[in-house]
């Protein structure tokens, strides 16, 4: 298993599945971040996989300036950040934005988390693990009557997103924008709707054939 992804960008990588049949180069601006690929549980399709918190600071603060640079003309007020690879993002764009702090959501409940903020969370990597998404409540009044960003790593199938805004409409709030480091096929446009989506990198669902990998 090779252990050099996602630590360094490249400027000389062909943009696409590798002769390695193993790897995946994503384009970020003029550079190039090389990606493992990861087969899905059906056995047939795979994508590109990023992982942030094993991701080089350099990497991660490169992806944080494109998504920043495009956050910064919707003017958020709050970056919501998902756990737990939204997290990283999060606070990187917030920083970048001259923000003081972020609200983080999470998938460990705290005993005063209220049952009325929180909903069942599912994705295209955890499936089956059933899982719940809550905000604490102490929270909610940073976000009343604020231009809301909701931030996460990877926005794939929507699952995810759909649980973030989906709770978010139970505190009452909407999303102005969203923020992520990778966009992977096009399944999210469905969840997304109108809000703006501000990325750094868009990498292919891929197809398993017997010649390898296909866009």
């Amino acid at each position: 298993m090779r252990l050099d992804v996602w630590q360094d960008l490249h400027d000389d990588l062909r943009p696409g599945v590798q002769d390695d049949g193993e790897t995946f180069a994503a384009e970020l601006g003029r550079q190039q971040l090389l990606l493992p690929i990861r087969t899905l549980p059906n056995g047939t399709n795979g994508v590109a996989s990023l992982i942030l918190n094993q991701a080089s600071f350099s990497v991660l603060d490169a992806i944080a300036d494109h998504v920043a640079a495009r956050l910064r003309p919707h003017a958020p007020d709050v970056i919501v950040a998902m756990p737990t690879l939204g997290l990283p993002l999060g606070e990187a764009l917030a920083r970048r934005l001259g923000h003081k702090r972020m609200v983080p959501l999470s998938t460990s409940r705290k005993f005063w988390y209220e049952d009325a903020l929180s909903t069942p969370i599912t994705s295209i990597t955890t499936p089956d693990q059933g899982k719940h998404l809550y905000m604490d409540p102490r929270m909610v009044p940073l976000l009343q009557g604020a231009r809301v960003a909701v931030v996460d790593d990877v926005l794939s199938s929507g699952k995810s997103m759909s649980a973030a805004l989906t709770l978010m409409a139970k505190a009452g709030i909407a999303a102005d924008v969203i923020g992520c480091a990778m966009l992977q096929g096009e399944a999210w446009r469905g969840v997304v709707g109108r809000t703006p989506v501000c990325h750094a990198i868009h990498t292919p669902i891929l197809t398993q054939e017997k010649t390898g990998w296909r866009q």
